[in-house]
């Protein structure tokens, strides 16, 4: 099956570890052109290098904070200037601490809904004149907490349900420019932020990081952590001319872990 993927131009966001790096990595696998971001020039540069030396895949990267309008605006920008347009957008950012009702406080609820939910309002207002010119593809990275909430991740549980509410209005307001948008939510994924997670529930249970993996891989079907590169390719099918008519769509990638229809 060709994804007929090469020569499209990609912004991933929040790509120099974890999720976004592993969809930078597939993407640039099959011929995109990736640019990839973050706060940290010092990672992004890592990313930069390890791609080229490792798989020779040369990707262009600038520095951005997600819950910085400006500079949102001037990745969209730059993005442009060095590839041309814009074809695919991966609209991702690190998740919220975690934390009960009582614990946090206003500024914890604004930083949340910076971070998880505004940056990709922002970032898609950026980049739609781009896709609006020959239609092109939005995934945008959630959580299964929009269909299982997560004890103890009210701030995630809260708006990652804002981006299913965002993504399932814009599949309708988007279709007449041939602009598809779906949501994509790991689960267990190996990465940093589940290790994270993982610690927080061991901590506050006063329990071994260890139980609490073991715990979790019993209510998991398939038993194990998924890979990033497992998720990656969820996000690249969709970001791909083989997706032609998945829009509007939450599709998990969780090993059958949320047991809800």
């Amino acid at each position: 099956m060709e994804l007929n993927l090469r020569g499209k131009v990609a912004l991933v966001q929040a790509s120099s570890q974890g999720l976004g790096k592993a969809i930078a990595l597939q993407l640039a696998k099959e011929g995109v052109k990736v640019m990839i971001s973050s706060r940290n020039e010092e990672k992004l540069q890592a990313v930069q290098q390890e791609f080229k030396n490792e798989h020779g895949l040369e990707v262009l990267y600038h520095v951005a904070d997600v819950t910085s309008a400006s500079d949102l605006k001037a990745l969209a920008a730059k993005t442009v200037e060095m590839y041309g347009t814009i074809d695919i957008l991966v609209n991702n950012a690190g998740g919220p601490p975690g934390g009960t009702f009582e614990e946090l406080s206003d500024e914890d609820w604004e930083h949340a809904f910076q971070l998880n939910l505004l940056s990709y309002v922002r970032n898609i207002r950026a980049v739609l004149p781009e896709l609006k010119k020959s239609g092109g593809k939005i995934i945008n990275v959630a959580s299964t907490s929009i269909k299982l909430p997560i004890p103890g991740l009210l701030l995630s549980n809260t708006f990652r349900l804002g981006i299913v509410g965002l993504t399932k209005t814009l599949a309708d307001e988007l279709a007449q420019y041939n602009i598809l948008i779906n949501t994509v939510a790991p689960g267990r994924i190996a990465t940093d932020r589940v290790d994270y997670l993982d610690q927080l529930s061991a901590d506050k249970r006063n329990v071994s990081k260890e139980q609490v993996k073991e715990e979790s891989l019993k209510k998991i079907p398939l038993g194990r952590y998924g890979t990033p590169e497992e998720f990656a390719n969820i996000v690249t099918f969709l970001a791909s001319d083989v997706n032609s008519y998945v829009t509007g769509s939450s599709i998990l990638v969780d090993g059958g872990m949320v047991r809800s229809l």
